[in-house]
């Protein structure tokens, strides 16, 4: 069924800036409400939005938007912290739902939302994380089909300048979410789950804080094992100086051309700013009733998260923002991918199959609560020097 799903959001926000180009441009979903505080957002929305047919429906008040019956799925934006109220909400409304990652803070949260969504009857997503990017996908149809044998070995990087970006008080505290751990690690983790089969068994790892006036997690290295003998290694540094688009042609993480003499530009922006309300404005500005999409940042390729390199038993893989490069005994040689003719689409390619066909998710909840394991593990494992045994992990598809 090719019916467009008709989508709410909840939460006008950054991540909902990130998702505007898919969720605009994508022939299988149509936004017709929101809720948010702001007013700017709300009127925003409603100019953007409306159609000669329908006009949208822009709310205050998160409930009033679950409640309306043209709304069939709902996007959850908000904060971290809300997510378990909204996707209970959602869910008792009888709406799918989509939840941005991380899915929340504890496994108990997690455990609940999956709870809601199966009491409601209706599917429940996590993401987009970069796991649903398809040279990623492709990588793991690859790994799937046996020609190369079974992966062995996963090395993942990743060099930004995440920590350096405008943030809010609560983006720098890790009990509130915060740090390159919950909102960089999920990224991370949920796409090495997906090429090594997701059934990942043990964490070892440290965590870095290495800047006192961005008191959190900065950075991270983690050494993953798996049931099946496959072991991962993870390294994220948010500290801004390398950057590992280097590596990837100077191609951005949203498939965005990069230019490599900005280098530096978030540290300079962040040293004019004299106070955390002074970030937290500029945070705010980025936000939509406020900020804009710019055309420069038009994808010229898939979304990604930095080098990745998966060793099989006849062939290493490496996944690219154009395609998939193969390391075979005798030659190498790039599986192409067509470029994306609608950013982050399988996002909402997995949504609309899940709500129209009852196709199940593979970023399931049960997924996503398997990832956030894995985060947590990271920081427990940081933290005590141990390592950390995982219990809630399931296969791809699982859940």
């Amino acid at each position: 069924m090719t019916v467009p799903l008709r989508l709410g959001v909840i939460g006008l926000g950054r991540a909902f800036m990130l998702m505007l180009p898919t969720l605009a441009g994508h022939p299988l979903v149509r936004l017709v409400a929101a809720s948010d505080p702001r007013e700017e957002a709300r009127r925003q929305f409603v100019q953007d939005f409306s159609t000669a047919e329908q006009a949208a429906q822009a709310y205050d008040d998160v409930e009033a938007l679950c409640a309306d019956e043209s709304v069939e799925a709902i996007y959850i934006a908000s904060p971290h912290q809300f997510h378990v109220a909204h996707v209970a909400l959602a869910a008792a409304h009888g709406k799918h739902i989509l939840v941005e990652k991380p899915m929340a803070l504890t496994i108990a949260d997690c455990e609940a939302m999956i709870a809601a969504a199966q009491a409601g009857g209706v599917h429940l997503m996590v993401g987009h994380s970069h796991s649903y990017n398809l040279p990623y996908l492709h990588t793991a149809a690859l790994i799937r089909s046996g020609r190369f044998g079974q992966p062995r070995m996963i090395t993942a990087t990743t060099y930004t300048d995440f920590l350096y970006r405008p943030r809010r008080p609560e983006e720098l505290d890790t009990a509130q979410g915060g740090g390159v751990v919950f909102s960089q690690g999920a990224h991370q983790v949920d796409v090495v789950r997906l090429l090594a089969g997701g059934m990942a068994r043990t964490v070892r790892a440290v965590t870095g804080r290495f800047d006192p006036a961005r008191p959190t997690e900065g950075a991270y290295q983690a050494f993953l094992t798996f049931n099946d003998g496959a072991s991962a290694t993870l390294s994220y540094s948010g500290y801004g100086r390398y950057d590992s688009d280097e590596q990837m042609g100077w191609i951005g993480e949203l498939g965005q051309r990069r230019d490599p003499e900005s280098y530096g530009a978030a540290r300079r922006a962040l040293a004019a700013i004299a106070s955390p309300e002074e970030e937290t404005a500029l945070k705010n500005g980025r936000a939509y009733g406020l900020a804009t999409i710019s055309a420069a940042a038009a994808p010229v390729a898939h979304n990604h998260f930095g080098p990745v390199l998966v060793s099989c038993d006849k062939a290493d893989l490496r996944p690219l923002a154009e395609g998939v490069m193969i390391y075979e005994d005798q030659r190498r040689w790039l599986a192409p991918l067509p470029a994306p003719k609608v950013p982050r689409a399988e996002v909402i390619d997995e949504l609309h199959a899940a709500a129209r066909r009852n196709v199940a998710p593979l970023h399931s909840g049960a997924w996503g609560m398997a990832t956030l394991e894995v985060c947590l593990a990271i920081l427990e494992s940081a933290r005590t020097g141990r390592e950390v045994a995982l219990r809630h992990q399931v296969a791809p598809g699982i859940g």
